[in-house]
């Protein structure tokens, strides 16, 4: 193919794309006119309500049309609706002082109330027009981006003789957390995992982990082992946030051999279990929290793993306490994964997380198992 034919390819797709993303703006602009109409004339008919129908309908009944609005309806339109409503209040009200209906104390207070929450959806649809979207549209991007950070470390398919577990609890029992994990298979006879520990806990770090889970997923499946630390920590620090660090352990493994490299950076070490002794052993790797010092080094703690051995990696919140030292909490970790674990790694992940770890921080880990 020719240089101008492949420009005037490549032109043709992006008038497309254009075409395509003007057709879905004007979609939603004209799926936005028709609600507002629709939650118009709804007010409408509940003001008339008010007004002739007094003793059945409270003015209150106006709160519905205004509660839907604000899930419905963007930042740009909802105030005009919630001005709109208002100004439908004050008609029910002269309504029923022209048809010399008595307005009582509480009515006053309904009023005063329909006043008070149309208020505060005002303000709020001024704190969301930095997002551009409808309440339940939010919600709803935000719920995917909680999907996609939990199928970063989805695992992926590995040989019949290779188990892999991971498991996740955030602080508070919410489905936001700043632990994640990612996984890769770059090659056939290699896996990457990454346990990440991000500044914060809750919904406080879950921004930055999701951030951060596409940036590791991105540089794990396109570097070397090696490579992988120094890289994450040179982005975390062109980031320049305030709370900018983070902790992981990385774990690269042959799936032919079962040899096995773990580095980390400011985090607990892995911990790993021999089948022949059934113990499990501590595996010392040095090097510092990602995002604080330029061009970091990390130290690589090597192995083996023989056919039912296996490796833990977890982040601090499954051995940290107040008040106790890291070293017991770690202690504790191994000496509950023999109970637990002898001979059985079903929900190994998972047991753990259950089993161990303050409820106050986020929580995760995950268990490589060589059959």
């Amino acid at each position: 193919m020719t240089a101008p034919a492949e420009s005037s390819r490549v032109a043709a797709v992006g008038r497309r794309w254009w075409r395509a993303r003007a057709r879905l703006g004007a979609r939603g602009l004209a799926g936005q006119t028709g609600v507002l109409l629709l939650l118009s004339v709804l007010a409408a008919l509940v003001c008339a309500l008010t007004v002739f129908a007094d003793h059945y309908a409270p003015i209150t009944l106006l709160l519905v049309p205004l509660l839907i609005g604000s899930l419905l309806l963007g930042p740009r339109t909802l105030p005009w609706f919630v001005v709109f409503v208002l100004t439908l209040t004050v008609v029910a009200v002269g309504g029923r002082r022209l048809r010399h209906i008595e307005i009582m104390p509480v009515a006053v207070t309904g009023i005063a109330m329909v006043f008070l929450l149309g208020l505060i959806v005002l303000l709020m649809s001024f704190r969301r027009s930095r997002l551009g979207v409808a309440g339940i549209q939010g919600e709803s991007m935000f719920v995917d981006l909680r999907d996609r950070i939990l199928n970063q470390g989805g695992i992926p398919v590995l040989p019949v003789d290779w188990h892999v577990q991971s498991a996740l609890a955030s602080a508070g029992g919410t489905l936001f957390a700043g632990d994640f994990v990612v996984a890769s298979r770059p090659a056939r006879d290699r896996l990457e995992v990454v346990v990440v520990d991000v500044s914060g806990k809750g919904e406080q770090a879950g921004t930055r982990a999701l951030l951060l889970s596409g940036a590791f997923g991105g540089l794990l499946g396109a570097l070397p082992p090696d490579q992988f630390l120094p890289a994450a920590n040179e982005y975390l620090l062109r980031q320049e946030w305030e709370e900018g660090f983070a902790t992981a352990v990385h774990l690269s493994v042959n799936l032919t051999t079962g040899a096995f490299d773990i580095r980390t950076a400011g985090h607990p070490p892995a911990v790993w279990r021999a089948a022949g002794s059934g113990r499990w052993s501590v595996l010392s790797s040095e090097g510092p929290i990602l995002g604080l010092i330029p061009g970091a080094e990390f130290h690589v703690a090597t192995g083996v793993l023989a056919h039912g051995d296996a490796v833990l990696l977890y982040t601090d919140g499954m051995v940290e306490q107040p008040r106790r030292d890291i070293d017991l909490g770690i202690d504790r970790l191994v000496g509950e994964a023999e109970s637990l674990l002898r001979g059985n790694f079903l929900d190994a992940a998972q047991r753990l997380v259950d089993a161990l770890g303050s409820r106050n921080d986020d929580r995760a880990t995950v268990v490589v198992h060589r059959l």
